[in-house]
C-alpha cells in the first residue's frame, strides 16, 4: 500500500472536510482506521463529523477551523498538528471553490479568493508537508482536480485553469518524489451532486441540464476511487467512464471547435 499503515502519532490532514467529496475521504479514511485531522471553515459541521467517525470507528480525530485562502491559516493548521504530537502521513487536499460566470462581469474578490483556495493553498500544504514525509521516507498526497482541468471552460475560466494547475502540479511532484517512498495522486472528478455547485451559484436544474446524465457519478463512488488510486500509489484517477472519454477528448479536441462549443452550452454564460 502507498499510504503508510495507521498509527498513534500519525494524522491523515483532510481540507474540504465540512461537506461534499472532503467528507467521504474522511469517512472512508476512518473505516480504514486511519486518524484524521479535518479542516474547513465551518466549526461545527467538523464537529458534526468528527463524532461520527468516533463513534463508528473508534478513530482519533482533530478538529482545525481554517479559511484555506488565508495564508496564516494554512500554516496554522500545520502547526496545529504538529503541537498534537502527530505527523501528516496522509494530506488531502479536497478544499475548492468556484465562480461562475464571464470574468468580465465577476466580482474580482471572489475571483482571488477562489485562486488563493484552489491554488495557492494546495501548493502551500505541500510544500509545508511534503518535506517531513521525505525525511520520514513515507506518505501519501491526495489532490483534488477536476475533469475540467483538461480543457479551457468558458463561464469558468479561473476554475478550470486553477484544476489544470493542481493536476500538472501533482504529476510534477510524483517526478520529483520518485524513490523517496512518498506518492502523490489526481483525483479528477466530473460533475457530483454536492452543495459545491450550489455554493459556485449554479441552479441545480441548470447544471443536470447542461451534462449528460452518465457524466454524474455518486460523491461516494468518487471518494472511493480516490482512497483506493491512493492505496495504490496511482498518478491519476478519473472516476466513471464517460468521465474519462471527457478527459481525453478534452485532451485531443481541436480548441478553436471545443472552447465555443463548450460557450454555448455552459449555464454561467446562457443566462
Amino acid at each position: 500500500m502507498a499510504i503508510p499503515a495507521p498509527a498513534a502519532d500519525r494524522t491523515a490532514v483532510v481540507t474540504g472536510a465540512s461537506s461534499g467529496i472532503g467528507r467521504e475521504i474522511a469517512r472512508g479514511l476512518a473505516g480504514r482506521g486511519h486518524g484524521l485531522t479535518l479542516v474547513a471553515r465551518r466549526e461545527e459541521r467538523l464537529r458534526e463529523l468528527a463524532r461520527e467517525l468516533t463513534d463508528a470507528h473508534g478513530v482519533r480525530v482533530e478538529v482545525v477551523p481554517a479559511d484555506l485562502a488565508d495564508a496564516a491559516a494554512r500554516t496554522g493548521v500545520v502547526e496545529a498538528v504538529r503541537a498534537a504530537g502527530l505527523v501528516p502521513h496522509v494530506l488531502v487536499n479536497a478544499a475548492g471553490v468556484s465562480t461562475v460566470g464571464p470574468v468580465h462581469a465577476s466580482d474580482p474578490d471572489a475571483e482571488v479568493a477562489m485562486l488563493r483556495t484552489d491554488v495557492e493553498a494546495v501548493a502551500h500544504l505541500c510544500s509545508l508537508v511534503l518535506p517531513g514525509m521525505v525525511e520520514r521516507r513515507a506518505g501519501a498526497v491526495l489532490n483534488v482536480a477536476s475533469t475540467a482541468a483538461f480543457q479551457p471552460l468558458p463561464g469558468q475560466a479561473g476554475y478550470a485553469a486553477a484544476k489544470a494547475f493542481v493536476l500538472s502540479y501533482s504529476q510534477a511532484l510524483r517526478g520529483e518524489l520518485r524513490g523517496t517512498g512518498v506518492t502523490v495522486t489526481a483525483l479528477c472528478p466530473g460533475p457530483v451532486r454536492t452543495e459545491f455547485a450550489e455554493r459556485a451559484g449554479f441552479d441545480p436544474a441548470e447544471a443536470e441540464a447542461a451534462l449528460p446524465w452518465p457524466l454524474w457519478v455518486p460523491v461516494e463512488r468518487v471518494a472511493e476511487a480516490g482512497i483506493e488510486a491512493l492505496e495504490q500509489g496511482r498518478a491519476t484517477v478519473v472516476p466513471g467512464v464517460a468521465n474519462r472519454l471527457v478527459a481525453v477528448g478534452g485532451r485531443l479536441a481541436p480548441r478553436s471547435l471545443l472552447v465555443p462549443a463548450v460557450a454555448r452550452r455552459h449555464p454561467g454564460l446562457r443566462r
